[in-house]
């Protein structure tokens, strides 16, 4: 199953676009659900959502809805992995709220990180094991062998990144769950992604991973609501190859035609 959504869903310029005109923002998150099944919660990246937060977006979406959640920066930006207990025991006990909606727990490091093979493995043990959870190292001295041995010994996925339509990470299937994200495309208007950049990660998604295990697609690239347009786009490409993928909006409604 290929789980397919954004990067976010709290943004203006989707007004008029994703989101009808008349539609009061406080229930843009169940207009969001009703469309896609998945979204990825970046604001917890800059400030950790208190745990009523966490359960009331539980409360506002369906069953079958998972929200992947960006692990706060004080661990990976200001403590950058060390002494990671209270960061993820406060993370955990504030995002498990989520109950059963809770999906992947996203790890980006700084780009400036340099590769700590022990304080990352450090940091993984302390998740639960039915907590999933996918990392995104953006310094080049992580590409080694070592860092591989600990996100395949910890059960963690490495992120497959794009931007520009080109790989910024290696390729790596670490676990049984694939985790890729999206930043930036090379098509207009800008910062849309062109058929052959999303058929192509298609390709590499379902030549890795079987139908039985969830590869979980977010769209980052926001500006004029290019993520929603994309995210169709590739749920479609992927649908049309014969794969199946979580339910996503219909393309007038990515591209605000249909309100």
């Amino acid at each position: 199953m290929i789980v397919v959504g954004t990067s976010g869903w709290q943004y203006r310029d989707w007004r008029g676009r994703f989101y009808p005109r008349g539609l009061p923002q406080r229930v843009w998150l169940e207009h969001f659900a009703a469309g896609f099944a998945t979204v990825e919660v970046n604001n917890a990246f800059y400030r950790l959502p208190e745990r009523d937060t966490f359960a009331a977006w539980r409360a506002r979406t369906p069953a079958d809805f998972c929200v992947a959640v960006k692990m706060s920066r004080y661990l990976t930006h200001i403590k950058r992995l060390r002494d990671p207990a209270e960061p993820v025991a406060r993370f955990l006990d504030r995002a498990t709220a989520l109950g059963d909606r809770l999906g992947p727990v996203l790890l980006q490091l700084p780009p400036n990180l340099r590769a700590d093979v022990e304080a990352l493995d450090a940091t993984l043990r302390l998740f639960p094991a039915q907590v999933r959870v996918a990392v995104e190292p953006r310094h080049p001295s992580w590409w080694t062998d070592a860092t591989r041995a600990v996100l395949e010994r910890r059960r963690a996925a490495l992120v497959w990144a794009d931007r520009l339509g080109r790989p910024v990470a290696p390729r790596w299937r670490t676990t049984d769950f694939g985790y890729l994200r999206l930043h930036e495309g090379r098509a207009r208007p800008w910062p849309r992604y062109g058929r052959a950049a999303l058929r192509s990660w298609v390709r590499r998604l379902t030549d890795d991973f079987g139908p039985d295990e969830p590869a979980y697609v977010y769209f980052n690239n926001d500006p004029g609501g290019a993520a929603v347009v994309d995210a169709v786009a590739f749920a479609a490409l992927a649908r049309r190859a014969g794969h199946p993928v979580s339910r996503v909006p219909t393309a007038a409604e990515a591209a605000g035609t249909d309100d």
